[in-house]
């Protein structure tokens, strides 16, 4: 029989994926630990000696709490404010080769704004199959679907999901090289420049919850996006910080205002220029940059002039 104490080190030995799976389908770190949360109080009353295999039974625990939790604040985010997105997730300063593998990789905003588009279970199986590289036996064991089912569920979502998907992915030097552009052309005013880091078609959502100012629509346009960061930049830039930081397997924007976090922006980069912004201003999502102290910042943080 599986005693407590190791019950407890089976539970630790797969959180870091059963947390990836949670927050991709849930968005937040906060209702991904309480699924997690959940499905251990469920481990922990279970007789374990009976599983045979422990991770599949955790797996399909976590997949299931998260498709009902879905269901429910999918209704709650109807009414919310202005765009949701994700909220940005910090891996720790000395990450663990699980952490790396399970933390790291498809995980970026914009990727989870492409989530949002499918329903829970369709964000399940997709995960499940394309991110985690589960069988479909397994799959199906997990969702009550039969693999027949299952072809066809991952292949609407992978027709939703990899259609908007960047052609490529610019690598961390571009990608630090261009928010970096972006920053100096805003603080000097410099309309010209922006216009020339931004594709046409450029697009910037804002989640600001209801709780701080920020647009209730998504921002199209270059022009518009120009115009936008200069006169911010021109009225405020004396309160504003800007740091490049680490954050949903990528590098982005963390901007604090009088020395507190005011807003975390994901880029999308495409040709060269910047394609999307996603910033996340509500600041229920980002408590854990709260946190973040000054040696965190010097030596994982590079700061922008």
């Amino acid at each position: 029989m599986i005693v407590n104490d190791k019950k407890v080190e089976i539970f630790r030995q797969h959180k870091t994926r059963l947390f990836g799976i949670a927050y991709r389908m849930l968005g937040t770190s906060d209702e991904a630990e309480d699924i997690l949360q959940e499905a251990y109080i469920r481990w922990h009353k279970t007789n374990a000696a009976k599983i045979e295999t422990p991770e599949a039974w955790l797996v399909t625990i976590v997949t299931r709490l998260s498709i009902d939790r879905l269901r429910k604040v999918a209704m709650e985010r109807e009414t919310y404010i202005g765009p949701w997105l994700p909220e940005p997730l910090i891996i720790s300063n000395a990450p663990s080769p699980e952490e790396e593998i399970e933390l790291a990789s498809n995980l970026s905003i914009a990727f989870m704004v492409l989530l949002e588009r499918l329903s829970p279970l369709e964000r399940a199986v997709f995960l499940l199959h394309d991110i985690f590289d589960c069988d479909y036996p397994d799959i199906a064991r997990v969702v009550g679907k039969t693999e027949t089912a299952l072809r066809q569920i991952i292949h609407r979502a992978r027709a939703r999901v990899r259609r908007d998907e960047p052609r490529f992915e610019a690598d961390e030097k571009e990608r630090a090289s261009l928010i970096k552009k972006f920053v100096a052309a805003s603080n000097a005013n410099d309309e010209k420049t922006l216009l020339s880091l931004f594709l046409d078609e450029i697009a910037m959502t804002s989640d600001g919850g209801g709780k701080v100012t920020a647009a209730r629509k998504i921002v199209t346009g270059k022009n518009r996006l120009a115009r936008l960061f200069t006169v911010s930049a021109a009225k405020y830039e004396a309160q504003l910080e800007h740091f490049l930081i680490s954050f949903n397997g990528e590098i982005g924007l963390l901007t604090l205002f009088d020395g507190k976090p005011f807003g975390v922006t994901a880029f999308e980069i495409e040709d060269g220029k910047i394609s999307a912004m996603y910033r996340v201003m509500n600041p229920d999502k980002l408590k854990a940059f709260e946190t973040l102290n000054e040696n965190f910042y010097i030596s994982t943080i590079a700061i922008l002039k």
